[in-house]
């Protein structure tokens, strides 16, 4: 399946730098960031589809389990600075899978609380 080729790396300073947290074999749905003492620090990352570059959706929530304010990236990508999209320190949940997630079907997401299936979920 698509979601064992995503790659995501997650960094607490901009241009890649300060801690970093890796996903290296899936995707994932984090509905609180707290969970890894993470929440409202993210400020760059690196995202990528290791077969397909165009097969990945990241989507960035500003409160726990995929509510608030959102910032959707398609495709691989590095994103060295959240602040160019008013993002900075502002991630509290996130959803990442190995396809590209259409605006419904996120807008779902946002209305049921329901990542899409087939994705590791974290809780706190």
């Amino acid at each position: 399946m698509a979601n064992r080729d995503v790659r995501l790396s997650l960094f607490s300073r901009i241009n890649f730098n300060g801690r970093r947290i890796r996903f290296r074999r899936g995707g994932v749905a984090i509905r609180d960031l707290g969970a890894f003492r993470f929440n409202n620090e993210l400020s760059s990352f690196r995202l990528r589809n290791v077969v397909s570059s165009n097969e990945v959706t990241l989507v960035l929530f500003s409160r726990i389990n995929f509510q608030g304010t959102i910032r959707v990236f398609r495709g691989s990508q590095n994103v060295s600075n959240l602040s160019l999209f008013s993002f900075n320190n502002v991630t509290s949940s996130l959803i990442l899978v190995g396809r590209r997630l259409s605006n419904s079907e996120i807008n779902e997401i946002r209305r049921t609380g329901r990542p899409p299936r087939d994705i590791l979920v974290i809780r706190q």
